[in-house]
């Protein structure tokens, strides 16, 4: 299994929130900049500046362009990346600590309660 991010690339994460179920971790990069391999589980990404970047999974490439405020689903995954772009990659991960279908459910609370 590859490294965790934020011990093997801390100048690029860094955790803003953990408890329990989730690792909240900050990405930023700048053009150029490339990363190691590493593992991130489930995760729910949210783009906090607009980017274009190569990431590298086993044997395939991928050339990602996205814009600021995309929120995306990402399966665990393995990869390494590269800033292609002009511009730099500012990113927001939520990493789920628990598997699919695991963990308390609970009533959504939306207001106060009687």
């Amino acid at each position: 299994m590859s490294p965790d991010p934020v011990e093997s690339l801390p100048q690029h994460y860094r955790v803003v929130l953990e408890n329990e179920r989730v690792r909240v971790l900050e990405y930023t990069d700048h053009p150029g900049q490339q990363t190691t391999t590493h593992r991130h589980p489930d995760s729910v990404m949210i783009t906090l500046s607009s980017f274009r970047r190569t990431l590298r999974a086993d044997d395939s490439e991928l050339d990602v362009e996205l814009p600021a405020g995309t929120a995306r689903w990402l399966d665990a995954q393995e990869h390494s990346g590269h800033n292609t772009g002009d511009t730099d990659t500012h990113v927001m991960f939520v990493e789920l600590k628990e598997p699919a279908g695991h963990g308390p459910r609970r009533p959504a609370r939306v207001g106060p309660t009687d």
